[in-house]
This record gives C-alpha cells, sequence and structure tokens, in this order.
C-alpha cells in the first residue's frame, strides 16, 4: 500500500531530471548557434578585407624570409622538430587532399546557393582542378630539378664518396644516395594554399552582405575552412623552422606565390577561364536600375 506515492514519486523526480537535461540541451544549443554565427560574421568580415588580405601576403613572406630565425630561440626536441610527427604525416604529406575536400564542400555551397545552377558549380570547381594541376607540374618539376643538379655519392662510414652514375635511378638501384637541389615542395603547397584559401574564403562575406542562404550547415563549414587555413599557416612556420635549407624554403615559398599570381591573380580575370572567386554569384549594382 506504500508503495503508490513512492513510484510515483520516483518518476517525477526523474521527469524533473529529463527536463532539466532537455533544458540544458537547449542552451547549449543556443550557445553553439550563437557562437556559430558570431564566429563566421567575424572570420568572414576579416578575410573579406582587401587591406587584410594584402597584409597576410605580407605575412606569408614573412613567415619564410624571417621564421628560419627562430630555430635559434626553439626548442630542438619539440614533436614538430621530426619529421615523422603526426601533422608532418597526416596533414602536411596531404594538404592538397584536405584543402581540396574542405575547400569544395565550401565552394560547392555557396556557388550553388548563390546560383542554383550546376554549370556555374562546375565552372568555380573547376579552379580546384587547376590548383592540383598545379600542384602535380609543380613536383615533377622540382624531382626534374633535382636530377638535373644532382650527383651520387656513396654513404661510407668516413663520409660520401662521389660516384659515376648517370641518373638518379640508378643510383638509387645501387644503394646509394642522389643529392641535388631540392626545392622544398612542403613550403610551395602550404604556401599555395594559404593563398588559395584565403582567396575563396574572402567570398562569404559578400555573399553575407547579399542576404543569400546562409545556415548553420554553411557558416560550420566555413569555420571549418579557417580552422584549416589556421593550421596551415601553423605548419608553415614549423616547416620554415624546423626542415629544409633556407634557399630550398623560400623558392619554394616565391614558386607558390608565383602559381597563385598567375591563376589567381592573372588568369582568372579572363573571360575564358574558370573565373574569380564569387564571379557571376552576386548581382552588379547597376542591374536593378533601368537605363533610359
Amino acid at each position: 500500500m506504500e508503495r503508490g506515492p513512492a513510484v510515483g514519486a520516483g518518476r517525477g523526480a526523474r521527469a524533473q531530471i529529463w527536463a532539466l537535461l532537455g533544458c540544458l540541451v537547449r542552451v547549449l544549443l543556443w550557445v553553439a548557434s550563437a557562437l556559430l554565427y558570431f564566429g563566421s560574421e567575424q572570420a568572414a568580415r576579416l578575410l573579406g578585407s582587401p587591406c587584410l588580405r594584402r597584409l597576410y601576403h605580407a605575412w606569408l613572406a614573412a613567415v619564410v624570409i624571417f621564421g628560419p630565425l627562430l630555430q635559434f630561440h626553439v626548442n630542438p626536441r619539440t614533436i614538430f622538430a621530426s619529421h615523422g610527427n603526426f601533422f608532418n604525416i597526416k596533414f602536411v604529406n596531404s594538404a592538397w587532399g584536405w584543402t581540396c575536400t574542405f575547400l569544395g564542400g565550401f565552394v560547392l555551397l555557396v556557388v550553388f546557393l548563390a546560383t542554383r545552377r550546376v554549370a556555374v558549380t562546375a565552372r568555380h570547381l573547376s579552379r580546384l582542378v587547376v590548383g592540383a594541376a598545379v600542384w602535380r607540374g609543380a613536383g615533377r618539376a622540382f624531382l626534374l630539378i633535382e636530377d638535373l643538379t644532382g650527383s651520387c655519392f656513396e654513404p661510407l662510414p668516413q663520409g660520401l664518396l662521389l660516384r659515376e652514375l648517370p641518373d638518379r635511378r640508378s643510383c638509387l638501384a645501387a644503394g646509394h644516395q642522389w643529392r641535388g637541389y631540392t626545392v622544398s615542395s612542403h613550403t610551395f603547397l602550404l604556401t599555395f594554399c594559404c593563398l588559395l584559401m584565403a582567396e575563396e574564403a574572402a567570398v562569404f562575406a559578400k555573399y553575407l552582405a547579399h542576404g543569400l542562404p546562409a545556415g548553420a550547415p554553411l557558416r560550420l563549414v566555413f569555420l571549418l575552412n579557417v580552422l584549416l587555413l589556421g593550421l596551415w599557416n601553423f605548419l608553415l612556420l614549423c616547416t620554415v623552422i624546423y626542415f629544409h635549407q633556407y634557399t630550398h624554403k623560400v623558392v619554394g615559398a616565391a614558386v607558390g606565390t608565383f602559381a597563385w599570381y598567375l591563376t589567381y591573380g592573372s588568369w582568372y580575370h579572363q573571360p575564358w577561364s574558370p573565373g574569380i572567386p564569387g564571379h557571376g554569384l552576386f548581382p552588379h549594382p547597376h542591374s536593378s536600375h533601368k537605363h533610359n
């Protein structure tokens, strides 16, 4: 006879707990949504500023030119000084794959939501295809430079012994080492990805200013790209501090900057190109006015 009130009280307590948990979840979702909207608005404003983009180019140049000086002021035994560290293996070696995945999703959403046209979306996505071709072509060019400038050496306990072998393949097949001028492909790739992502992400400020659909999924994808851009900047700094010779890093960054200029700074402004980011997505100011 006494169990009835006890069971009822237990059920009431559980109901109150579930109600509190539901309220807490709603508050957390509201906070997360507010942070998502605020963070995406502020990041879009920063990346959309032409002045800050010019300063960003100066920042990248300063990182590559003066960053190696930090090697005298950092711990040489830190995890980032190892070629086998997690970030080097999982991110730097696959930097273009990460960039294509995150940036491709952002460009796809922005262009399609703004135009609802598959052809326009495919045209804008083709910039990533061009970027992949640039990366592959640069990698082959760097290997060719190393082949043309290199020599074969046999490692001995006393040092290296020069061997008269004609090319890299025969040298490596004999168990020796081929040493030539090695342009830093990591510095090239990270510099190129940083410039490319900053250029593509800058469109989001104009996208928001035109009042186009910008729900939580799009804003989340945009912020993921911003975080990846920040990671590329950090890993570029680690690369120039701990790895490669100075001129190899400077040349790699210079080639990456030149590749960005040839594409985003020059070719994409032509009508027979994939077009610059944002091209054809937003109405021109004079399009709504009729001329006499």
